[in-house]
């Protein structure tokens, strides 16, 4: 698939509309995917969702808030949001026009001899307190350069193309890592108390899924009232309580399921169900299958990444 139109202007990186670079299939120890594709508030995601690869977020327009365990960053033009393996997440986009995106999956050998120290510490930037990274002037410039040469490396017909755009990316990850200190993004300076207070209980459900949760506990310990926390959660998240502490025990077992041998009902009891019958009502009415069903349908192929 060869780029027929470039869009560079005031934007310091180049884009196409419905262009893709894959490196691999996502099964393979090493796998890359580039996909340039725009976004719109029609097509929000509900609740947030994971993979077992790592993805980042190149936003090229307008404002959106990703989701990342519940808690909110709000994006804006050429901000890199940094989503690790099998954590939950999801974006918001606002209403208007479609948002341009450039969305970067990609796995690395868990096996390079030699390199997996390496790896491990260049991939240390997905495990970061804040995953969003923001870039000004020169340095903005000098990072994306490297997302530019792969996109038109891929064009070409080089015998050697994904190995340049394993190096490129390489060095685009290093930049991110070296200048990890230089990353002006802050968490949301202005917001209204409640609304935080809401995502702080969301974040809270995300780290402490496995305890018992309930609305009682929930409003002694954030000191709300259980009716207006109730009221108040609805509001800002969309979603019952009840039903999201569910969807996010739910969404962590799934992980469990696809990438360990643990048996189902220990993966219930580590997500927090107390029992097993529920645990399997709950299951169907959220997926649309039993968790049997899930895991051999969808068992993940990590394993054979080596």
């Amino acid at each position: 698939m060869t780029p027929q139109t470039l869009t560079l202007g005031q934007s310091p990186v180049l884009y196409q509309d419905k262009y893709y670079i894959r490196v691999n299939r996502e099964e393979d120890p090493l796998f890359y995917f580039f996909d340039y594709d725009t976004r719109a508030a029609d097509i929000n995601m509900q609740f947030q969702h994971f993979h077992t690869f790592y993805e980042l977020c190149v936003m090229l327009s307008s404002k959106s808030v990703h989701f990342l365990e519940g808690k909110p960053y709000e994006m804006q033009a050429y901000d890199i949001f940094a989503i690790p393996p099998s954590v939950l997440h999801k974006t918001q986009y606002p209403p208007g026009g479609p948002c341009r995106r450039i969305i970067i999956q990609f796995s690395l050998p868990k096996k390079a001899a030699g390199l997996c120290n390496e790896y491990e510490e260049l991939l240390s930037i997905f495990r970061q307190d804040v995953h969003a990274f923001r870039f000004e002037g020169t340095l903005q410039q000098k990072i994306y350069q490297k997302l530019n040469d792969i996109f038109l490396l891929a064009g070409k017909s080089d015998p050697i193309r994904d190995l340049s755009i394993h190096i490129k990316f390489l060095e685009f990850l290093t930049l991110l890592y070296l200048n990890r200190d230089s990353n002006k993004y802050a968490d949301r300076a202005e917001i209204y108390p409640m609304e935080d207070k809401i995502y702080s209980v969301a974040s809270y459900i995300h780290s402490h899924y496995a305890e018992e949760l309930s609305l009682q506990t929930l409003s002694r310990d954030f000191y709300i009232s259980s009716c207006y926390l109730s009221r108040q959660f609805k509001t800002v998240t969309g979603f019952t309580l009840t039903d999201y502490i569910q969807m996010t025990r739910i969404r962590n077992i799934q992980s469990m399921l696809l990438s360990s041998d643990i048996s189902i009902a220990q993966a219930a009891s580590a997500c927090g169900f107390a029992s097993f019958s529920q645990f399997n009502r709950t299951f169907r009415k959220h997926i649309g299958m039993s968790p049997s069903e899930y895991r051999r349908q969808h068992r993940d192929l990590s394993y054979e990444r080596g």
